[in-house]
């Protein structure tokens, strides 16, 4: 059984996990998990960290070599600061890739989704690979791949909640619908969440909370690793339709009397 790479505009990744850097204890942590996860992609949140540093002891310092940074632009409620933010990433030389984040507001983290199709169609009139963190709606999922986003990346339930994936219906109406790598974001809380998510169909899920904040955060990125290839690979096998009553293994044809 064969199965093509994840590719997002134009770049090739063999892991279908994606990881990022916040909520952790401490670095060391941090990028132990990082490394344990077998990810390509980090995300790296614009607005909380210092993008200056760079001594031996500065967050970039422990970030894996080998995972390409993937700015986002969390904590960001209008599509001026979204923009600007993913702007200042790419100065800093980060690169044209942005994860984008317009948040509604504070207490659900839900996103601005007017404002996110705003936002999007700047950055990616200026040659930006947006990635929107976007709800479950297929409608919006719709709008932002005929922007020009290269992936979509719908929520499986609020950020940072661990509550599983709350609508997979919707999640398979935006893969259905899709031309473009569809990530699920948001809302993952253990292992068999990322692969139901995989299962589904999903090209690829984003976990952050439910690493960092493990009481073990190695083992957990490599449950989630364990888990996103697993799913991903019942996905391509094709499990057995659901069947009201049972059906018995062994057929009974041949059977003694």
């Amino acid at each position: 059984m064969e199965d093509r790479p994840l590719e997002i505009a134009g770049r090739k990744f063999k892991s279908r996990l994606i990881v990022g850097t916040g909520k952790y204890r401490d670095f060391k942590t941090m990028k132990a998990a990082l490394e344990a996860s077998g990810a390509e992609v980090v995300t790296v949140a614009i607005r909380r960290v210092d993008l200056t540093a760079r001594g031996e002891d500065s967050f970039f310092a422990h970030l894996p070599s080998h995972m390409m940074i993937l700015p986002n632009t969390a904590g960001c409620y209008t599509s001026e600061d979204a923009v600007r933010t993913a702007r200042l990433a790419r100065e800093l030389g980060l690169g044209d890739f942005v994860k984008l984040e317009v948040i509604g507001d504070q207490k659900t983290l839900f996103p601005d989704t007017a404002g996110l199709l705003e936002a999007a169609r700047v950055l990616v009139a200026e040659g930006f690979k947006v990635l929107p963190y976007t709800n479950d709606d297929p409608i919006v999922a719709k709008k932002l791949e005929d922007i020009g986003c290269p992936a979509v990346m719908p929520l499986a339930a609020p950020i940072g909640s661990g509550l599983g994936i709350r609508n997979p219906h919707n999640l398979r109406l935006i893969l259905e619908a899709a031309k473009v790598p569809v990530i699920v974001d948001a809302g993952v809380g253990t292992a068999s969440d990322a692969a139901v998510a995989m299962e589904l169909g999903s090209d690829g899920v984003l976990i952050n909370t439910a690493i960092a904040g493990a009481k073990d955060p190695v083992a957990m990125a490599i449950a989630m690793r364990k888990a996103t290839e697993a799913g991903r690979l019942a996905f391509l096998a094709g499990r057995i339709p659901r069947k009201p009553y049972a059906s018995a293994s062994s057929p009974a044809e041949g059977l003694l009397e």
